[in-house]
């Protein structure tokens, strides 16, 4: 049925515009869209227009959202699928927003077989075939780094399964130039930070690896020059699966 929903999406983007000025205040304050080409600003809002037209983005337990922050979730969303299409986000249909940090029942059981039930603050959180959810105030403070980028990229992961940081690859990548760029990488992290030594990237990157994906797939997009710096093979390797060079893009 690909044939219908492309004929749905074509009707969607010839029926629906973004308003000019709501898009040049969201686009704004999000520093890592600077750069981009008059082709690809104008794809990228095609992009946003289809994924606000296919995905529920609403507030909860009376959180509302307006226009503007609507948009600029979504534009986060698909930066990252500029070149990849918003098919990538088939399979699931809303997003859902907290004012701030919410809260998640977790349980763990340790290696005694002692079960430990606890709640957890989250600001984003993502799930196979389900929603995604994020909290407003992270995403609204995106100059750092973006949780929207980092929730969606683990909805790139999981295409193939359960988030590990080996989301599905084109035909022309190596799976194992993938696998040892970013071993290398991730057990240099957390050896730093065993070390105690300070780190780039937020210490959450040692989580484990779907997590050093999504929080390295952040730095890509807002800082990628650094990141080119810091791990030139984990960038090469993120260039060829976002189709994307940032760094080039965000030159000065």
């Amino acid at each position: 049925m690909g044939w219908l929903r492309n004929w749905r999406r074509r009707r969607i983007l010839a029926r629906h515009r973004i308003d000019e000025a709501l898009w040049r205040a969201v686009a704004a304050r999000l520093p890592f869209l600077r750069g981009l080409s008059a082709d690809e600003s104008r794809r990228l809002r095609a992009l946003t227009v289809l994924f606000l037209a296919e995905k529920q983005v609403s507030g909860a337990h009376g959180f509302v959202l307006d226009d503007a922050q609507r948009l600029s979730i979504a534009v986060q969303a698909c930066l990252p699928v500029l070149e990849l299409g918003i098919g990538r986000y088939d399979g699931w249909s809303e997003v859902i927003v907290y004012p701030g940090d919410f809260r998640v029942p977790i349980s763990e059981t340790d290696d005694h077989g002692v079960v430990h039930e606890f709640h957890d603050e989250r600001a984003g959180e993502s799930w196979p075939g389900g929603p995604v959810v994020l909290s407003w105030d992270a995403a609204a403070h995106a100059t750092d780094m973006s949780v929207v980028i980092h929730e969606f990229a683990h909805k790139l992961d999981m295409a193939n399964g359960a988030a590990d940081g080996m989301p599905p690859l084109h035909a022309d990548m190596d799976r194992q130039a993938w696998s040892e760029a970013f071993r290398v990488a991730y057990e240099g992290f957390c050896d730093a930070l065993d070390r105690g030594r300070e780190t780039w990237l937020d210490p959450y990157a040692a989580e484990d690896p779907a997590e050093f994906f999504a929080v390295v797939s952040e730095a890509f997009f807002e800082a990628p020059n650094e990141t080119r710096r810091r791990y030139p093979d984990v960038y090469q390797q993120l260039r060829r699966f976002y189709r994307q060079d940032p760094a080039v893009r965000l030159a000065t």
